[in-house]
C-alpha cells in the first residue's frame, strides 16, 4: 500500500539537516524499490528546506513508522512533526513534468 509521508523540520534545523544529508540519502537509496517519489519541501522563498515529502510502499502504517524511526533525519532530530496517510496514485507521474520554461 502506498503511504504519503509528510515530515516537517524543526525550526533552526538547517545545519543539522545539511550535516545529516549523506546518511539520509543513503537510507533512501537502500529503500529505493519502495519509493514512488520523494523530495524536499521548501519555505515560501522556494529555497529554504522546510521538510520532506515521500510516497512509499509499505505493508502497514506500523511498517512506515518503524522505517521512519531508523531514518537519519528522524534520529538526528531534524523533523519536528510527521504525518503518515494511505495514498492512491490516480495520476501517474509524467516524464518531463513540469515542462521547462
Amino acid at each position: 500500500m502506498l503511504f504519503a509521508i509528510t515530515l516537517l523540520d524543526r525550526p533552526n534545523s538547517f545545519e543539522l539537516r545539511t550535516e545529516t544529508r549523506p546518511a539520509h540519502k543513503a537510507y533512501l537509496s537502500a529503500a529505493g524499490e519502495r519509493i514512488a517519489f520523494a523530495g524536499p519541501l521548501f519555505g515560501d522563498d522556494g529555497k529554504t528546506p522546510a521538510g520532506s515529502l515521500l510516497v512509499m510502499d509499505f505493508d502497514s502504517r506500523e511498517a512506515v513508522h518503524t522505517w521512519l524511526d531508523g531514518e537519519p533525519y528522524t534520529r538526528a532530530g531534524v523533523y519536528g512533526s510527521r504525518s503518515v496517510l494511505p495514498f492512491s496514485n490516480l495520476y501517474p507521474q509524467k516524464v518531463g513534468f513540469p515542462p521547462e520554461a
